[in-house]
């Protein structure tokens, strides 16, 4: 929200007063606070008459400062609030006549007390950010009568913000206006399903607004060289998150936040949907699985979208009759196919469903201020809203969801939950206006918790559209409405790597596209971005997305980029685990070379884990351009090596594209590619790339539970490379590009197009080259 008018004045309609210096301080163990008024107190008789701001320095983790803004201290707060995991870290305080300095750990916030007030972070020396003069601010819109507390922290030359949640506008936000407010507005505009009040800096540090109020950012807009964030009401608390790396800044922020729980390994498979609304029935059903079980591309999860209820019903929880006459028998029949069974959900209750009238009369909706249920004819006609702070409606939707959970389903895809009014009544007075944006952490931890509950530890997954801060406990979340065209699939991939910037450990989007139009090529290109993605589901509205209807070619490049991806498990699972600290799946470049300023705008490009470099193709050309960070790295599917710090330029058929393994980097590959669930410790093959004399390497080896139960260390000397392994039942060997073996030692070679293969007799195994 922007409220002034140039450098110099204020907009009309607004009134503004800045903090100008520190009059006074307070001191506890852990705590300073600054009172700062509104003009220069030069003598007692000054303090009469005048406002000042209250500025709090805390320390809820090392290397975190929290900071408090209040101008009336005295407003209610009736919730609801972001959960936060805070410790209670040892802060140092030195607070002098001029200025005073509150630290955690490496941190700093340097307080110059006089005139100009301002407030400096640094670390190491190092300045991060600060509020100079007239960057806190207490502001009123006198024609609303309504206040807001604002900061401006700075931002340096060459200096890229980003995050802020799953954004599909520029990667880049310096420039935007950015409000924290979830709609429903597809994968083309300004609006996000998941706002994120969390942003990250390539100088190394991030900032978290804890407020689910609309927080409203100014990236470089209102000030050029300032991100400005607002926030309606008397006072505002944001956190300076710092780290040696930006990824120590996302595991600080998701320690500080939550931590993302580890979804299943047979959520990493291939996943297809019915669609939203063609016609479907068992048979149809029964044609998809069997139409990809008979073309060899394993499937491991089948979704039933909103059509398994009825029309004007959603949501009743009862399978349609007309079409699913026997569900329990049917879901029966789909596992024995070795399938996982997800089903579409929302937080709403048409009228016309049957439950509505139980929930209208036991108070299990929002209601409006006169006690009338909050009802409109969006989506469903009569629709009513389920109010989750009400304890006794919270177990009566979960009642539903374990009846089906008992009939076989495994997962559910927790649809919609932005569209929440701000003028309605909750049954535990939170504020309508903080629960617009909260309303979509209850629906999905709700679903997840009795997932968890029924299922077990690290079985629970969702397919969830709607986030805010700490959504990350509850994995997994996908893109939303998109269009089948190639601008869409980029401005996806865009989202995705906003959304890992914001905290959030996996991501998925509706390969082909959501909206009608996917043409062969589209499906074929978005296919192999989808399976190189965190999670992989085919869905759309009024189009099936098996591969079948498109060409003999879709089906060929379905089963192969499937097969790879399964055969990828144990180094996927590998990821997947480390994204349960904070640190994506599928990474932004800067974020894994923020040494390298070529990286710090890409954004058609990603990493898929450490190792892995996947740039998707978004043409009907086959023609891509990429960027190569420095080193000598490897083509994983057609062995070409290519040299780093430059770009390329490639076309592409649809069996391939540059996906590149890093220099000095193992691979993992396990022995099966019909199934996401196995043995990732049994007959691996390591791919070895490009390993530097004097190197050494190390992967973990993981379970299906994320448990390690294996390593394997390679190290390069001169011209030996010695291979040690613990926990491994069965392991090879696959020098890429080498091919020029003198001898092997406890190991069996043989030669391949890609380099030489080494089975491994016993568990070291030395080669010389």
């Amino acid at each position: 929200m922007k409220f002034l008018d140039g450098g110099w004045l204020v907009k009309e309609g607004y009134e503004i007063d800045y903090p100008v210096h520190v009059y006074a301080t307070r001191e506890t163990d852990n705590e300073l606070t600054l009172f700062a008024p509104f003009r220069y107190i030069g003598d007692k008789g000054a303090t009469l008459d005048g406002g000042m701001m209250t500025v709090e320095l805390s320390s809820p983790h090392e290397n975190v400062i929290g900071v408090k803004l209040y101008h009336h201290k005295g407003q209610i707060n009736h919730g609801p609030n972001f959960e936060l995991h805070k410790a209670n870290p040892s802060v140092s305080i030195v607070n002098e006549e001029e200025t005073a300095v509150f630290q955690s750990g490496d941190l700093k916030a340097i307080v110059s007390k006089t005139a100009p007030y301002e407030i400096r972070f640094e670390k190491n020396g190092k300045v991060l950010t600060s509020s100079k003069p007239r960057g806190q601010a207490y502001i009123r819109d006198t024609r609303i009568n309504r206040a807001y507390i604002s900061e401006q922290l700075s931002i340096d030359v060459g200096e890229m913000v980003y995050g802020l949640g799953e954004r599909f506008t520029n990667f880049v936000k310096n420039g935007q206006t950015v409000d924290m407010w979830n709609a429903d507005g597809g994968t083309g505009t300004e609006q996000a399903y998941k706002n994120i009040p969390f942003y990250m800096s390539n100088r190394g540090y991030g900032v978290f607004v804890n407020s689910p109020k609309k927080v409203s950012y100014e990236i470089g807009s209102e000030k050029v060289s300032r991100v400005q964030f607002s926030v309606p009401g008397e006072e505002m608390e944001y956190y300076i998150v710092a780290g040696d790396t930006m990824k120590d800044v996302l595991d600080n922020y998701t320690t500080l936040t939550g931590k993302p729980s580890l979804p299943p390994a047979w959520s990493f498979g291939l996943w297809m949907s019915t669609s939203f609304l063609t016609d479907y029935d068992e048979a149809t059903v029964n044609h998809f699985v069997d139409g990809m079980i008979e073309r060899d591309i394993p499937l491991e999860v089948f979704h039933f979208d909103c059509l398994w209820m009825e029309e004007y019903e959603w949501v009743n929880f009862e399978w349609d009759k007309r079409t699913f006459p026997d569900p329990e028998n049917m879901l029966k029949r789909l596992k024995e196919k070795g399938l996982k069974i997800c089903v579409w959900i929302n937080p709403y209750v048409g009228q016309k469903s049957k439950l509505f009238d139980e929930g209208m009369e036991k108070g299990y909706f929002i209601k409006r201020e006169n006690g009338d249920v909050w009802q409109w004819d969006k989506w469903q006609a009569g629709l009513a809203i389920i109010d989750f702070t009400n304890p006794e409606a919270v177990e009566w939707y979960k009642g539903h969801l374990t009846r089906l959970m008992d009939m076989g389903v495994d997962s559910f895809k927790t649809d919609f939950g932005e569209r929440i009014p701000t003028d309605a009544v909750y049954h535990d007075g939170s504020d309508p206006y903080r629960m617009h944006n909260y309303y979509a952490q209850l629906y999905n931890q709700i679903v997840f918790d009795l997932l968890e509950e029924k299922r077990g530890k690290n079985e629970a997954v969702l397919f969830a559209r709607s986030a805010t801060a700490g959504g990350q406990k509850f994995p997994v979340h996908w893109g939303g409405d998109s269009t089948s065209d190639y601008p869409s699939m980029a401005e996806s991939l865009r989202a995705g790597l906003s959304f890992g910037m914001s905290g959030f450990g996996y991501w998925s989007h509706d390969i082909g596209g959501f909206e009608e139009g996917c043409t062969p090529d589209l499906y074929k290109r978005w296919t192999q971005f989808g399976l190189l993605s965190s999670h992989s589901r085919y869905h759309g509205s009024k189009e099936y997305k098996v591969p079948w209807i498109y060409d003999e070619e879709a089906v060929d490049v379905t089963r192969e980029f499937t097969k790879l991806k399964l055969r990828l498990m144990p180094y996927l699972m590998n990821q997947a685990v480390k994204a349960t600290d904070g640190i994506p799946m599928m990474r932004s470049m800067v974020l894994e070379f923020p040494e390298d300023l070529s990286t710090h705008t890409l954004d058609r490009q990603y990493m898929l884990g450490d190792s892995l470099l996947v740039a998707p193709i978004f043409n009907d050309k086959g023609d891509v351009s990429f960027y190569v960070p420095e080193g000598r790295w490897t083509n994983y599917l057609t062995n070409e090596v290519l040299d780093g710090g430059r770009w390329y330029h490639e076309n592409h058929d649809y069996m391939s594209l540059p996906l590149l393994a890093r220099p000095n980097s193992l691979i993992i590959e396990g022995a099966v590619d019909n199934q996401a669930e196995y043995d990732y410790a049994k007959d691996v093959t390591v791919h070895v790339f490009e390993l530097e004399d004097g190197k050494t390497v190390e992967e973990t080896v993981v379970d299906i539970k994320g448990h390690t139960v294996g390593t394997v260390k390679v190290s390069r000397q001169s011209d030996k490379i010695t291979v040690d392994s613990s926990g491994i039942n069965g392991l090879s060997i696959l020098l890429r590009n080498i091919k020029d073996i003198q001898s092997v030692e406890n190991g069996e070679q043989s030669a391949t197009e890609t380099g030489t293969l080494i089975k491994a007799t016993s568990g070291t195994l030395t080669v010389s080259i």
